[in-house]
């Protein structure tokens, strides 16, 4: 039977963070954010991704995944297409059976999305029925999905594991599985690097970012101690991968840079096993780790700052595009930093 659920009043909202001119002496953007337009959105919004310069995709708590577009003319936002419970638990013609969608990532006009139902779909943005739908594709929950190549993506899931789907296949299993060793902690985000894309970055339940050689072995080339809570979000840099960028529930958003060779510092880096020592706030600013590959830690260095210092409330969400990050927390705020590499 289904239960009377309260439902929050959730919005999809286009903002501007106005031009360069507005910044202060540490980045910060002192104009005023405008909001140019909101429209309603049915459950939490678990994911969102622009499919192209007008169009964004949006995952639901409730399963059902709707394209909105932005008409930039007179600034309003209207839904597009919708694929009504994409994700569901048991049925999907019942009023209630819906699964969280977890994952969105697209490649215009392929659309893939990931839920706690442990389905994969393959959409087109200019189709209405699913392209491909892998039903049981994972026993656990999916939390996220990013291309790994045109016809290839990478999913994590609830119990350490990353996955390579080949969509040119029609079978329905893994090309590849990898997973963490010992404890099987869930996986939350994961992303490719844009250049070398055998390498791969997840962080997950406990706070720590693995790092993979997806061309070998099955278990991570790097694990660094990182956040004190769940890591909700990975992201390198997108023309300058270098440079990683990660954020928590504990409240931080941490800067990792790999771009410079540093002198000689205590190593926090344990390979392909789970690490002991515990890297405390007094030592983020020291530089810490070996670049993104390395197997030998004494090496090279990698400079980790954490960019919002005194932040209590998760840090749910980051994006990162030329000098800019930005990144939304719990106390229901965006914040924008527009010189990253000042």
């Amino acid at each position: 039977k289904c239960g009377i659920v309260s439902v929050q009043d959730n919005r999809i909202s286009i903002w501007s963070a106005g031009d360069l001119g507005n910044t202060g002496l540490n980045g910060e953007y002192h104009g005023e954010p405008r909001l140019l337009c909101d429209i309603q959105h049915n459950g939490d919004v678990m994911d969102m991704q622009f499919l192209d310069q007008e169009r964004i995709v949006v995952a639901s708590s409730t399963g059902t995944v709707t394209i909105f577009r932005h008409h930039q003319n007179n600034q309003t936002l209207s839904a597009n297409h919708r694929w009504d419970k994409a994700h569901y638990h048991v049925d999907q013609d019942t009023s209630c059976g819906g699964a969280a969608c977890t994952g969105v990532v697209c490649n215009n006009p392929e659309i893939v999305t990931v839920g706690e139902d442990g389905r994969i779909n393959l959409f087109r943005a200019d189709q209405k029925d699913a392209v491909r739908t892998i039903d049981n594709a994972d026993s656990s929950t999916l939390h996220a999905v990013t291309f790994l190549r045109t016809t290839e993506i990478l999913t994590v899931n609830s119990i350490g594991q990353l996955k390579i789907w080949d969509l040119r296949h029609q079978r329905n299993e893994p090309s590849q599985i990898f997973s963490l060793a010992g404890d099987r902690v869930p996986l939350h985000c994961v992303d490719r690097h844009p250049n070398q894309q055998h390498i791969v970055a997840t962080g997950g339940q406990d706070g720590m970012l693995s790092i993979w050689d997806i061309r070998q072995g099955t278990m991570p080339v790097s694990l660094l101690n990182a956040h004190e809570a769940e890591m909700w979000e990975v992201h390198f840099h997108p023309s300058d991968p270098d440079h990683l960028f990660t954020c928590s529930e504990d409240g931080s958003l941490w800067h990792w840079d790999t771009s410079t060779n540093v002198s000689e510092k205590p190593s926090f880096l344990h390979q392909g096993g789970r690490s002991t020592a515990y890297l405390s706030h007094s030592t983020i600013n020291q530089s810490v780790v070996s670049a993104w590959l390395s197997n030998d830690p004494t090496k090279d260095r990698m400079e980790i700052t954490n960019l919002i210092p005194n932040q209590t409330l998760s840090v749910n969400s980051l994006d990162v595009l030329g000098p800019c990050l930005v990144y939304g927390t719990d106390a229901e705020a965006i914040y924008v930093n527009r010189q990253l590499f000042a």
